[in-house]
């Protein structure tokens, strides 16, 4: 069984028991969120597609740790021009743990 979740703008496809990193989201560590967006759920031959959410679907996730991922470099370069920039970014995420998914 899995589903397909809607979280900072993205979709995430999950299965219980799975560490999923998703953008970061305010809520302290150990704590239980609940998804309500969530987009389709499928168990063997039985899929529920939402439009656009499934209603009374729902998925449960308890946030394991925020962190922050690898650096990104962003490099800009205009041959001749005198002109070069760097610049670095560093994405903040929140790892969760799928507890269950609810059709």
């Amino acid at each position: 069984m899995y589903a397909v979740i809607k979280s900072g703008g993205k979709q995430h496809r999950v299965v219980a028991d799975e560490l999923l990193r998703v953008e970061l989201l305010k809520a302290e560590k150990g704590e239980t969120i609940k998804f309500e967006d969530v987009l389709m759920v499928v168990d063997g031959d039985d899929v529920k597609v939402g439009q656009p959410i499934v209603d009374g679907a729902s998925v449960e996730a308890e946030v394991v740790e925020h962190g922050r991922g690898e650096k990104i470099r962003i490099i800009k370069h205009n041959r001749r021009k005198h002109y070069h920039k760097e610049q670095g970014h560093r994405q903040w995420y929140t790892l969760l743990k799928i507890k269950a998914i609810n059709a």
